[in-house]
């Protein structure tokens, strides 16, 4: 298998096979996936002229671990989008089962999807309740988003097709049908490890990049959108100004956090953004969500008698610590969103709109030019 820091397990390009400075310490994969126990699947539907979409699923502590939540925090940098389940979220600091990512009208499929899967999981835990997490960015450029192509099956395969180890990118699961500055995008992913004591923990994000204007890209603080102007069939037929689109990003983490620092790493998710060129567009729904899978069993799925007497006890790294997990957030989801884009290729869709892909080559010239 290809060097996982330069190539993906299907053999794309990774932002690194160009030469592109990253700082940090990536994980062995370099993925969302080097966090213990993390499972991530895809679906991908490419079919006929214009089906161009998919889903993507996350098992926060793998599929077995169904009822177990994890700490959590969201920031919305622009709330143009949708990702359901974080009014609990925001209220206990907390989620329990898979995150679905899709497109913008199939969000109520995986929704639905993802309580059928945990019901056939645990009846006894979800016939409380279960709240599942789904997102979603519009692939309607590429993709006949009208036309229902994401199916509850399809929200399954995803989920059963789970897997920790080395992930693709690019134009797969609910990045299928994205743009990103007005290039190619789609699904992207990178880690970092921090030092800590005499251990290290790890941070993953995932991004499923469809935003930025073209005129904004910038890799490695040097600005390429003037450059790479040319080619730009988004411009000539997107009814939305440029920049429109959405991000999601799911940042994934071992070390023991609380929910409000869950929720600071998940604004730092707005500097990863802007190292590539992104002001944050009103059109854009920018939504991010971290959560820790550390304090396990930590938190009762189940009503608790008063008179058990029994407390629930978190571990936390200390507030006077954060900071190297902050850069580690910021490095990863700039890397993740230029995966997106170099692990990509030209797309035909719905009416003959194209997409170009990212021209590698010239990237690599430049950068190296401005160096």
């Amino acid at each position: 298998m290809a060097d996982p820091l330069i190539a993906t397990p299907s053999g794309k390009p990774r932002a690194r096979s160009l030469g592109i400075p990253l700082r940090g310490v990536p994980g062995k994969w370099n993925a969302i996936t080097d966090v213990p126990g993390l499972e991530l699947g895809y679906a991908t539907r490419i079919e006929g002229d214009s089906i161009r979409t998919g889903v993507t699923i996350i098992h926060p502590r793998g599929r077995k671990n169904l009822g177990d939540p994890v700490t959590a925090g969201f920031h919305s940098l622009n709330g143009n989008g949708e990702m359901t389940g974080i009014s609990w979220i925001e209220e206990s600091g907390t989620f329990a089962g898979p995150i679905a990512i899709t497109n913008t009208h199939d969000v109520g499929i995986a929704h639905r999807a993802i309580a059928d899967w945990a019901m056939a999981q645990d009846q006894e835990l979800t016939e409380w309740w279960l709240l599942p997490v789904a997102a979603e960015t519009w692939d309607g450029y590429l993709n006949d988003i009208h036309g229902h192509h994401v199916t509850e099956d399809m929200v399954l395969a995803a989920i059963d097709a789970a897997h920790s180890g080395p992930i693709d990118e690019g134009s797969v699961g609910g990045g299928t049908g994205m743009n990103c500055y007005e290039f190619k995008g789609g699904s992207g992913t990178a880690s970092r490890l921090i030092a800590y004591g005499s251990g290290q923990f790890t941070v993953g994000a995932f991004v499923q990049a469809n935003f930025g204007a073209r005129r904004e890209l910038a890799i490695a603080g040097v600005p390429l959108g003037q450059a790479l102007a040319e080619d730009n069939p988004i411009a000539e037929a997107y009814a939305a100004p440029p920049g429109a689109g959405s991000v999601i990003v799911i940042v994934a983490t071992d070390a023991p956090l609380l929910p409000q620092q869950c929720k600071a790493l998940a604004r730092r998710v707005t500097f990863g953004l802007a190292r590539t060129g992104t002001t944050g567009s009103h059109f854009s729904g920018d939504l991010f969500l971290t959560f820790s899978t550390a304090n396990e069993e930590a938190f009762s799925t189940r009503p608790v008698p008063p008179a058990e007497g029994r407390y629930d006890t978190l571990r936390f790294i200390p507030w006077t610590a954060i900071d190297p997990f902050f850069e580690a957030v910021v490095q990863c989801v700039e890397e993740a969103v230029l995966d997106a884009m170099v692990a990509n290729e030209e797309m035909v869709g719905r009416d003959g709109h194209r997409t170009p892909a990212l021209p590698r080559e010239k990237v690599a010239e430049l950068l190296a030019r401005a160096r």
